[in-house]
Order: C-alpha cells, then sequence, then structure tokens
C-alpha cells in the first residue's frame, strides 16, 4: 500500500497481567417491527456515540456479544443488528436479489431507530453490506470499521470465478468450515470455550430449522455489483475506512482489505496469526484494536462529526453527544437497557492477537 508510515505494532505481550474477572453490560436483545410491519432482530447497550455492527453470513448480531460489552466502555453506544434471513430478522420479500436490497433494510432500520449519525463496522458479509450503506449515505456516517470483510478487487474477481463455476464456493465453504472449527479454544482456554459454545448454540439451531434462509444471501451475494464502486463513493466522499483482517484468513484473503484502504486511503490492521472469525475466538483483540484507533483515526472522525453538529467542547457531556447523533425520542433509547447490571463476560488479559497499523500518510508530510 502507497503512503503509509512505519507501522505500529502492538499490543506488547511480556507484561505480566493479574487475572481479574472482566464485568461488562448485558446486551438488550429485541425483536421490532418497522413501519411496514418487517420484523428485525437487534441487540442494544451503552450510551454515547451510535456504533452499528452487522454480522457475517450466516452468524447474527448477538454472537459477538462479548466483543461488544467491551466496546461499550469505549463511550458507545452500541447497536448490533440481524440482517435479513439471519437471526431474528425475517428474511426480504424477494430474496436472492443482490446486496443492495440487504443494506436498504439496514439504513431503514437506522432511520427508524432515531440514529442520525453513527460508526458502522461489519464483518465477513456485514463489511460488505456497511460498505454500500456507507456509499448511500456518506453524509451520515462517522466511519467505516471493515473486519475480514467481502470487499476489494480480489473479492470481485473471486465471486465473477463463483458465477463461472460455482462448485469453486465449496472451496470457500471448506476454508470458513475449517476457521470455525477453530474458533472454539477448547484446549487454551476451555471456560471461554463454553461461553461462545452457549451464544453459538441458538445460531446453529436455527440454521438447523430453517437451512433454506441463506439462500437468499447467497445467492445475493453472487450476483452483486463489485465493490469497487461503493469503495470509489467512500474514498470521494472522504468517509474515513479502517480495515482489520487477519492474515491467516484464507477464504477472504488480506490481499483484499489491501485493495479496499488504497481505494479509500484507508488504514489497514493486520492481525496476525488471525483467520477469517477471529474477533470470536478472542474477545478481547477487537475492543483492543478500536481503543488504539480512537487514539488515532477513528477519535478524530468521531470529535470532527460531534464539532460539525455543533459538540464543541472539548469533554462533551453522554447528552451532548447523543442531541448530536440521535433524533429526540429516539426509539433506539426505549430500547437501550436503563439498569446498570452488569455480568462477568471472562478473565482479564491481553489480547490473544498482535497486530501491525499501516495509517495514510498525511499529504503534508508527503
Amino acid at each position: 500500500m502507497s503512503h503509509v508510515v512505519d507501522p505500529i505494532t502492538g499490543p506488547v505481550l511480556d507484561e505480566p497481567v493479574e487475572a481479574e474477572q472482566v464485568e461488562a453490560p448485558r446486551l438488550a436483545r429485541h425483536q421490532i417491527h418497522l413501519s411496514d410491519g418487517h420484523k428485525v432482530g437487534i441487540s442494544v447497550a451503552g450510551r454515547g456515540i451510535p456504533l452499528v455492527v452487522v454480522h457475517g453470513f450466516s452468524a447474527e448480531g448477538f454472537l459477538y456479544a462479548q466483543s461488544l460489552s467491551r466496546l461499550v466502555s469505549m463511550g458507545f453506544k452500541v447497536i448490533a443488528i440481524d440482517t435479513a434471513g439471519h437471526g431474528n430478522t425475517q428474511g426480504l420479500p424477494s430474496d436472492g436479489q443482490n446486496l443492495v436490497n440487504y443494506s436498504e433494510l439496514l439504513g431503514r432500520i437506522i432511520d427508524e431507530l432515531g440514529i442520525t449519525h453513527y460508526v458502522l463496522a461489519g464483518h465477513s458479509m456485514g463489511g460488505r453490506l456497511i460498505t454500500q450503506l456507507a456509499a448511500d449515505r456518506p453524509d451520515e456516517v462517522i466511519a467505516v470499521i471493515l473486519i475480514d470483510a467481502i470487499v476489494g478487487d480480489t473479492w470481485d474477481k473471486m465471486v465473477y470465478l463463483f458465477r463461472l463455476a460455482p462448485p469453486l464456493l465449496v472451496g470457500i465453504g471448506a476454508a470458513l468450515a475449517i476457521d470455525s472449527m477453530g474458533v472454539l479454544p477448547v484446549f487454551r482456554n476451555p471456560r471461554q470455550a463454553a461461553k461462545l459454545a452457549r451464544l453459538v448454540a441458538p445460531t446453529i439451531a436455527g440454521h438447523i430449522a430453517r437451512p433454506w434462509r441463506l439462500a437468499g444471501p447467497m445467492i445475493s451475494i453472487l450476483r452483486s455489483r463489485s465493490s469497487r464502486y461503493a469503495l470509489n463513493e467512500l474514498a470521494d466522499r472522504g468517509v474515513p475506512l479502517f480495515a482489520l483482517h487477519g492474515d491467516h484468513d484464507f477464504a477472504v484473503p488480506l490481499r483484499t482489505a489491501r485493495e479496499a484502504v488504497a481505494r479509500t486511503n484507508g488504514t489497514l490492521v493486520t492481525v496476525h496469526g488471525a483467520g477469517h472469525s477471529w474477533l470470536l475466538r478472542d474477545p478481547e483483540s477487537l475492543p483492543a484494536i478500536v481503543g488504539e484507533l480512537l487514539d488515532d483515526g477513528l477519535g478524530d472522525a468521531c470529535r470532527e462529526r460531534l464539532r460539525a453538529q455543533g459538540v464543541r467542547a472539548q469533554d462533551p457531556s453522554v447528552e451532548r453527544i447523543e442531541s448530536a447523533c440521535y433524533e429526540p425520542d429516539a426509539r433506539v433509547f426505549a430500547l437501550t437497557p436503563q439498569s446498570r447490571r452488569t455480568e462477568v463476560v471472562g478473565r482479564h488479559r491481553r489480547p490473544k492477537y498482535q497486530w501491525q497499523m499501516e495509517r495514510p500518510l498525511d499529504p503534508a508530510d508527503a
């Protein structure tokens, strides 16, 4: 990638860390009805800047609960949305069109929740959906965080090959299956494996009961337009983009993330030794990376948007932040748990993974 500063590696793993239990807010899980009657599943917690999270293919928002609970303490209201045909969200009236229909539904959900300015984060297929959504609504989006997302020229070429030779999808499916088997750290951390297994079980049960629901999203991936158009729009509109990607992701190669940041002048975070679903395997790594980004470009993007909305205080109150990012009496407020009750979500430790950050060079320093 051209125009980057010296990479930053983190975290340092050679210091002992005292083992402590981590408490985090519970995510409230809801199924709501949109104005047209469409049923939608969402999970919500926290206060502050909206962080809208979109899961990957065959997953659902609540599956990421461990990482998302940790992000709440960073000043975000986390809103995890189940995409059409996943989790508690019903499918689209005409499944199997293209991913634009799925991103449009996400936009409608955000509108009806009363969210006006927000950070988008998406894993795998969710990364492709939020890229399209941000391209359609650049004035609303504060920043885009792609996590092993199916975007970039290499992925677009892969989709073209899948159309010509559908059996090639078997290879991607096998790579994802192998990656999924490694998500549960059964031997390294049995307690974490048990917690994650409890989160995964309802998702698997749902697929067994209604396996046909996944056909629509899969066909839509194959029918969709190349991602470069949406990425080019983000570049033209100056939407900050951060691509987090495992260098052991064999289903969606790291090269796709490099291409995405090259098109958008974004920031690349390479997660070493990580597969496609590393954020599920280790709930500490994603929050730690986001924490570093908040000290850098992501934090700058949030402050810039707040200033544009009239919030100029150095340390604004949560109420002032929310007045700039939500409609008055936004529906999402009523869905956010008011209790401060927390739950133990694991043992405090340093993230399992190390990563390297490559930031775009400031034109003034070129």
